[in-house]
């Protein structure tokens, strides 16, 4: 059995504290601070960050819009509720015989009401 030994690299703890604290305002906007080895190790975990950063607002805005889209859908019911209440009550009043007996006059198709009532016909049987 061999064993492979790699080379690891120990980074001085005072080099390290000397890059985190020459952070500055000029190195965030120039980019140097990117190049430090404490940062660039980093990196991986700060994209991961910003992956959930917009995953999180991108969320929000959905969860915004469905909301927007429900009040506007609630609203759209409640007018056709009303609409469908007033529409019933004016086919209830236009109903009532003596509503049709009206628009039969009105409208001369030359009908006319019953005066007698009906009669049940029956057949014997023989």
């Amino acid at each position: 059995m061999s064993i492979k030994r790699e080379n690891i690299e120990f980074i001085d703890q005072e080099q390290e504290r000397k890059e985190i604290k020459s952070f500055s305002l000029k190195g965030i906007l120039d980019g140097s601070v990117l190049t430090k080895s404490a940062i660039a190790n980093q990196l991986p975990f700060i994209f991961f960050l910003v992956f959930l950063g917009l995953l999180y607002i991108g969320n929000r805005y959905r969860a915004e819009r469905l909301v927007r889209q429900m009040d506007h859908l609630q609203t759209e019911v409640g007018n056709l509720r009303a609409e469908q209440i007033t529409t019933a009550s004016e086919l209830m009043k236009i109903s009532t015989p003596s509503e049709v007996a009206k628009l039969i006059q009105d409208k001369n198709l030359g009908l006319e009401e019953a005066t007698k009532p009906p009669v049940k016909i029956v057949k014997k049987d023989d």
